[in-house]
């Protein structure tokens, strides 16, 4: 495998026979159209999928108990325990890299394959032993029938890579569109139907089933896999650091569980995992299609000799620009959101829903820093604050939990800016920019959301005992006018900007300031687990 080309070549190959433009030349213009493309149905697939989850899931969460979801959570602690070796970081690899030999398509997809039936003997073997330890037989029960969600991974890392490396984004939307209806139907049904948590384990089964039949069609690999691993040192050094990365980041985003299930019963636990379910929907679901965008993208910038930090500022920013006020929001009006959309018997989750989306918006940020330096060849650092965040997180949770759930919220406005302190410390120099940089891209943003914030604050005190629904249609429209009217006042420019990213296909979708010329020196945050 090639890992190095000069930013004169202004075309990349791979096995398949496609090529396509580096951004060095007149094709820096088509470059930008293609990442804005990239975006939109990216993001297109994504709200799509998320909006008929969505409107399954609010009708599931109403004929289930919170006590399906906390049994459910249980399970979910070793399957995804084990998803970090499913493989992805090494079909990773073949995005960042500029040429890619049908040999090394072989190597991953017989990695993908071994791997997977490896970790589907493990979990049939584990399944006994997380039962005694929840204390809950079922959940035995449960781990031996999601054994077959690691059979389907191979069929979707790899076709996903390849299509992800030419920043071909509509094959995966319309997958993830069939895995979602799939799923969400499944769900609806067996719900329905009275299955109860089993509604909850069948559909993703299912769902990932039917993507992978969508992306195996559109992205077919019609090479053989091999389980000769000679010349393969690129592959899984780099797939191998991002592996451990996904490691560290299964015990920052499990711990949580792991150490509340054996306390909590599974009315609690499903309470906290449900409020988490929401408050990540933003950053757990929404941010990783930016970073799956962003990362072919940065790689090709870098291939091209273009410093990345201009480009990396303007995600933070955008990103900025859309979870704060929502996280915001959604803090001011828990309460209402939660007897509104899931109904009295889960009005316990409402404080704990207000406290994870107040530390959201610093979670989102730290999500989508790590696509850049991995795109550089720098995994070490995406690695360091993964370690990081799996120290901080689980210790703090260890702390937490002597407090119920809402401890365990807690913990996370401990735990998350300390681990986006020191995720912009490692990464800001290494694109290039200075903390003051960030400030200044961060101001709107902050400013124009902590007017909202008083709006619907002082908007709330004012209003009369009416009912739930009747508040959020209150307060809803009048944070958006607050927000929009604080920008538009005070920071122009910013939805200027941001209108041109999302209308313009001219090349400055992706502009680089005239006064950071390309000669200049200078995570995927895969929050997706094996069973997302």
């Amino acid at each position: 495998m090639s890992e190095n080309r000069t930013p004169s070549e202004s075309r990349i190959h791979d096995s398949s026979g496609h090529e396509w433009p580096g951004t060095d030349s007149a094709g820096a213009s088509g470059f930008a159209g293609r990442v804005r493309s990239a975006v939109a149905w990216r993001y297109g697939g994504q709200v799509a999928a998320q909006v008929i989850t969505w409107s399954s899931t609010i009708l599931v969460v109403r004929l289930l108990d919170p006590s399906d979801y906390g049994l459910f959570a249980m399970s979910q602690v070793l399957v995804t325990a084990l998803a970090f070796m499913n493989g992805y970081g090494f079909a990773t690899s073949l995005i960042r890299t500029a040429e890619v030999a049908r040999r090394d398509i072989a190597q991953v997809f017989g990695l993908l394959l071994l791997l997977n039936a490896s970790l589907a003997g493990a979990l049939l073997v584990l399944a006994p032993f997380a039962a005694a330890y929840f204390r809950e037989p079922q959940v035995a029960e449960i781990l031996r029938v999601q054994v077959a969600l690691f059979l389907v991974v191979p069929f979707i890392a790899l076709p996903e890579a390849m299509l992800s490396r030419r920043l071909k984004f509509r094959p995966q939307a319309f997958a993830s569109m069939a895995g979602a209806v799939t799923g969400a139907s499944v769900a609806l049904f067996l719900a329905w139907r009275g299955w109860g948590v089993w509604a909850l384990v069948y559909a993703p089964i299912l769902a990932f089933a039917a993507r992978a039949l969508a992306l195996s069609v559109a992205a077919p690999v019609y090479t053989i896999p091999t389980v000769d691993f000679r010349g393969a040192r690129a592959i899984i050094t780099f797939g191998g650091a991002l592996t451990l990365c996904q490691f560290f980041w299964i015990i920052q985003s499990q711990s949580d569980v792991f150490i509340a299930g054996r306390i909590f019963d599974t009315y609690e636990l499903g309470l906290y995992s449900e409020a988490l379910f929401v408050a990540l929907i933003l950053a757990g679901r929404f941010l990783p299609p930016i970073n799956e965008v962003a990362f072919p993208a940065y790689a090709e910038l870098h291939h091209a000799g273009k410093r990345l930090g201009p480009y990396f500022l303007r995600v933070l920013r955008t990103v900025a620009l859309v979870v704060f006020p929502l996280y915001v929001g959604l803090a001011l009006t828990a309460h209402e959101a939660v007897a509104t959309v899931f109904g009295e018997k889960w009005l316990g989750m409402a404080p704990l829903l207000r406290n994870l989306a107040i530390v959201m918006p610093l979670l989102s940020l730290h999500i989508v820093c790590s696509p850049a330096t991995n795109a550089m060849g720098r995994p070490r650092i995406y690695l360091t604050t993964s370690i990081l965040g799996a120290v901080l997180f689980a210790g703090s949770f260890l702390v937490g939990v002597n407090w119920g759930p809402e401890g365990l919220t807690y913990a996370w406005w401990v735990a998350a800016p300390a681990l986006l302190a020191a995720t912009l410390t490692l990464t800001l120099p290494v694109v290039g920019l200075a903390p003051l940089d960030l400030a200044r891209a961060m101001l709107p943003p902050v400013a124009a959301s902590a007017a909202m914030g008083l709006a619907v604050a002082g908007t709330g005190a004012i209003l009369p005992e009416i009912a739930p629904w009747w508040r959020l249609a209150v307060l809803v429209p009048v944070g958006a006018a607050a927000y929009l009217a604080a920008l538009i006042l005070v920071w122009p420019q910013v939805v200027r900007d941001s209108w041109t990213m999302l209308r313009s296909a001219r090349e400055d979708a992706l502009p680089e300031p005239p006064c950071s010329p390309a000669s200049s020196p200078a995570r995927p945050d895969r929050t997706q687990t094996i069973a997302g």
